[in-house]
Formats: C-alpha cells, sequence, structure tokens
C-alpha cells in the first residue's frame, strides 16, 4: 500500500524530508513503473545480469528479465537508472534505531539523560536515514532505556507518517538482574536508576518478561546470554540455563523467534543449547560452538563494525592506518571460522554504535574479513530474509515479491563498496530515492 500522509503528520514529514540528503518522494505505488537499470542482480544465484529491467505493479514485482520480454502497460512510469546495479532491498539484522555514536554521546549518558519523547524523534530521522541508503527492511534489537517506543516508530512507518524500513523489534530486550547497564557499577548503590533493558532474576520472571514483550508488541524475543560480569569485569553467562530455556520456549510458543547477545564461548553454547534462533556478536566462539550451531541452523550476526567502531572512539585505532585491536582480530577470527563451517550468516551490524545510514559497513567489513562479495550481498539479501522468516515478502527480486529495491552507482557484486552509493530506493512500490 502506498504511505497515507496524514495531515498531523506533516510538519514532522517536511521536517524529515528538510534534513535527508534526498527527500522521501511520496510516489503512487498503484502505478505501474518499469526500471531500466545497467544491471539486476536478483539474489537468486550469483550473476548480474546486463539489459534486464523490472516491472512494479502495485506494490508488488510483476516482472523481471531481458528488457526486450517485458512489456509495460501503456502510461507507466519508466526509470532509467544508467551506471547502476539494481538490487533488492539490503536488510540489516542488528540495529539500534534509538542510540547513536558513542563518539557523539556516551551509551550511559544517551540512557540517563536524553528523555524518550527526543530519542523517539530522533530514531525516526534515524529510520529515514536507514532508508535512503537502501535498507528497506531492519531488525531492531532493543530500545536500550526507551521503553516500547519502537512499537510506536514501526507503526508510524507502516501508517505512512514517516518514512523508514520495514521495522522488526524486539522491544525493551531481557537481561538478568544487575548484570546490564546503566550501573550497578560505577555509581552510588543507594540511587535507583533506568535500566537498558528488563531485568529478571528466576524462571517466572523470564517468563513473565517474554509475554509481556511479546504482548507489547515484540516481533523477535532478544535476551543477554552473557555480559561484563566477571570479577575482573570478564565476559561471563548471566541467566541460567532454565531462565533462557523459559523465554525461549515461552517465545517459541507465541510464534516469536529468540535473539541472544552471546560474545563469550560459554554465553554463545548455553544460548545454542537453550534453542535461541540467532547469535548476535559471537566474538569468542570455539569453533566446537559454531559446529553445534551449524549443527542446530541457528545463524549468526557477527556485527564486526560494531568492534571497528568503538576501537575508533576508545582505543585510538585508524582505518586503514593502524594495526587491528585485540578485539578486532577476535571478531574476525571468530567470522572465519563460522564462514570456513558454513554457518549461516546474516548482515547484522549494530547501527547506533555508529551512524545510521552507513550500514553498509558491515558487509563492506564481511568482504574485508573474507566474504566474496556476492557471499556479503546475500547475508544483506536473501539470506537475511530467511532468518527473518520473510522469504515469501522480500529479499530477491522475482515476481510475487514486495517491489523493495535498491540502484547503487557501479557494481557491488564486484565491489562492494559500492553500497556507499545508492541512487534509487524503492519500498514496496513507493521510491523515496531517485536520481
Amino acid at each position: 500500500m502506498p504511505p497515507r500522509w496524514k495531515p498531523s503528520a506533516l510538519p514532522a514529514i517536511a521536517a524529515l524530508a528538510c534534513m535527508a540528503a534526498t527527500p522521501a518522494i511520496a510516489a503512487n505505488a498503484n502505478k505501474d513503473t518499469l526500471l531500466l537499470p545497467d544491471r539486476i542482480w536478483t539474489a537468486e544465484g550469483n550473476t548480474t545480469h546486463t539489459g534486464w529491467a523490472v516491472l512494479v505493479h502495485d506494490g508488488a514485482i510483476a516482472a523481471v528479465g531481458p528488457a526486450a520480454s517485458i512489456h509495460a502497460p501503456e502510461g507507466a512510469q519508466r526509470i532509467e537508472l544508467p551506471g547502476t546495479t539494481l538490487t533488492p532491498g539490503l536488510i540489516d539484522l542488528h540495529s539500534h534505531l534509538f542510540l547513536h555514536p558513542y563518539n557523539e554521546t556516551l551509551w550511559n549518558d544517551q540512557v540517563l539523560k536524553e528523555p524518550q519523547d527526543y530519542r523517539t524523534l530522533a530514531a525516526a530521522g534515524h529510520a529515514r536515514d536507514t532508508l535512503l541508503a537502501g535498507f528497506t527492511a531492519l531488525r531492531d534489537l532493543g530500545t536500550e532505556g526507551a521503553g516500547y517506543a519502537d512499537v510506536s516508530v514501526k507503526r508510524a512507518i507502516d501508517e505512512g507518517m514517516i518514512p523508514g524500513p520495514h521495522l522488526f523489534v524486539a522491544t525493551r530486550a531481557i537481561v538478568a538482574s544487575a548484570s546490564y547497564g546503566p550501573g550497578p557499577r560505577g555509581f552510588r548503590p543507594d540511587i535507583d536508576l533506568p535500566g537498558g533493558a528488563e531485568e529478571v532474576s528466576g524462571v517466572d520472571a523470564a517468563t513473565r518478561a517474554t509475554r509481556e514483550q511479546a504482548g507489547h508488541g515484540a516481533d523477535w524475543i532478544k535476551l543477554y546470554a552473557d555480559y561484563r560480569v566477571g570479577p575482573d569485569g570478564g565476559t561471563m553467562p548471566t541467566l541460567s540455563e532454565a531462565e533462557m530455556k523459559a523465554i525461549v520456549d515461552t517465545a517459541h510458543l507465541s510464534g516469536r523467534p529468540v535473539a541472544a547477545h552471546a560474545a563469550s564461548d560459554a554465553g554463545v553454547r548455553m544460548a545454542v543449547e537453550a534453542g535461541v534462533d540467532s547469535i548476535e556478536h559471537g566474538y569468542g566462539a570455539s569453533e566446537a560452538t559454531f559446529r553445534l550451531m551449524k549443527q542446530r541452523g541457528v545463524a549468526y550476526e557477527p556485527t564486526l563494525t560494531a568492534v571497528e567502531s568503538t576501537a575508533e572512539y576508545f582505543e585510538h585505532y585508524v582505518p586503514g592506518q593502524s594495526e587491528p585491536t585485540p578485539r578486532m582480530r577476535e571478531a574476525g577470527h571468530a567470522f572465519r571460522t563460522a564462514l570456513k563451517l558454513g554457518v549461516t550468516i546474516g548482515n547484522g551490524s549494530d547501527v547506533g554504535v555508529f551512524a545510521h545510514g552507513s550500514n553498509w559497513r558491515e558487509p563492506v567489513a564481511m568482504v574485508r574479513a573474507g566474504m566474496t562479495p556476492t557471499q556479503a550481498l546475500h547475508a544483506t539479501t536473501d539470506v537475511a530474509a530467511r532468518i527473518l522468516r520473510q522469504q515469501d515478502r522480500f529479499g530477491r527480486i522475482a515476481p510475487g515479491l514486495r517491489a523493495d529495491l535498491a540502484a547503487f552507482s557501479g557494481d557491488p557484486s564486484q565491489h562492494i563498496d559500492d553500497l556507499q552509493h545508492p541512487v534509487f530506493v524503492m519500498k514496496d512500490g513507493t521510491i523515496y530515492r531517485t536520481p
């Protein structure tokens, strides 16, 4: 369906459009549109097709193939995209719309000092930036202290009040008591601080939190299997096996998959054994644990860019000049191990730690760590769609799927860096960016 631009939303939309490099275009999604790029990468195989075209009708892909074989209806809009490659709309499986880069404002200060209303308005801008960058779907894994505001941002996008990608939200996320910030370390013990996620202790509390988050609109449930709780600040498991199993079983009973933050080998293994559907980060996972993930079909989002970004902010790392930090080397080793073993790897960047709209950095990092450009494109399109359970809606350029499409200058199937040059973006048949 085309966006329903509501009069009450027009001032906010105008402000958002003015801030964008290219304003969103409220095109009529019911109109036939013929797209004529130089090349098309459909995500069905690895081949890029020259001289092909895509016909869009009523928000969906009606036809794709050699331009001479596609007969557009009379009056169809023709859009020529010279010098570009058309791909499925890109997908980022690990984002935080309610955060912005830590070199602008530290995480503690964002959660403690920025009002939720302000953070929600900022999240709307971040959603716009993401869409204009060619990312038409986003899994947002926790509001980091902003409650259930992601459900409202998703609704505003779905109702056409603001531009943004398809959102799949996790609301508050679930953590073990006294394990996640702000606090308890570094603050007076008698201060009751707002938390970055919902704290639980015990199976009953874990079950209750899962049901409440699902009831408030979570599409996915996110749990923290480990965190920096060791005596020396090292990463150790937090939730017990029974607590994790209760979260997973309750979520699955309601038809919701579970994503697990897990950075240690023990945390990853416990989460996989509890039945989670995806592992986020996984930096310290061993080869044996990745083999278990492969065996059980658990997806992996490596978030390489988050490690690189924090190294830039706090460890004086300069891309292209400095040697990788120990944490970057650890993350790269984990990624290469998962890739070697054939673990399902989806594009998940942890954007919010770095700037929204620069989500392209993660597929670039995955290629730098050992993927081919086409492997990284698959991880960012059809593979990511399968992880989302949305492969029948988007993720490929094929008749019957939603017209979620992006065109980039150059050819990212050969040079993945070309993803940083979007020139055309369409979601559900509506054009949001055009040359």
